[in-house]
């Protein structure tokens, strides 16, 4: 198995680079390993497990160097908080983060095969719980990784990247000059992630 992935690694940094042309549409496909996080709140927190975050998305060319893509990716994972609601019932289990992002990625080409890259986006993070209700909130991207062109259509990209969900959780009460008044807190999430992007050249 070790021979099979030093023999594809080398084929992908041995042949011959398609340009990234002006114009360009890729279809991406992206798989990723998620770390585990906490998301702290005034009064407990809440881990959010490890897992498998899979999606995909159109990349589009107006210049050579730069791109701009549209995307979806899930993310399924555990949720347990150390907070018990007044009912008593218990709200830890498997929920999902659906990230639906709006970014680009400028590319530093050289004129090796193998391009660095830095990118971002904003968006949307539609959270399931466990007990089946959801919630919608704002989440940024921010990422960095390597591009391997090939002489095909195909290429792949080795990526880290970092989504963070932004969520209201309670308010904080300040005491001013006129008295009291409650200001709204809020909840991040900072999710880590390794992993791969497969790009298929439409155009």
């Amino acid at each position: 198995m070790k021979n099979y992935c030093l023999l594809l690694i080398a084929f992908l940094f041995s042949t011959g680079m398609m340009a990234q042309d002006r114009g360009a549409v890729l279809l991406d496909v992206y798989g990723s390993y998620t770390f585990s996080n906490n998301v702290n709140f005034d009064y407990g927190h809440i881990k959010i497990g490890d897992g498998f975050t899979y999606g995909a998305g159109f990349e589009f060319f107006p210049q050579k160097s730069s791109s701009v893509e549209v995307k979806y990716l899930r993310l399924d994972t555990s949720m347990k908080t150390d907070r018990v609601p007044a009912n008593g019932q218990n709200i830890n289990g498997n929920g999902a983060f659906n990230y639906i992002l709006i970014g680009g990625n400028h590319y530093f080409d050289s004129g090796s095969n193998a391009v660095p890259y830095l990118g971002g986006g904003l968006g949307m993070a539609i959270v399931d719980g466990p007990n089946g209700g959801n919630d919608t909130n704002f989440a940024w991207e921010i990422k960095g990784g390597v591009k391997i062109k090939t002489n095909s259509s195909v290429s792949v990209s080795l990526q880290a990247n970092l989504i963070s969900t932004i969520a209201p959780a309670g308010t904080d009460t300040y005491w001013g000059y006129y008295g009291p008044f409650a200001v709204q807190d809020y909840a991040y999430s900072y999710q880590f992630g390794l992993g791969a992007i497969i790009g298929f050249n439409l155009k």
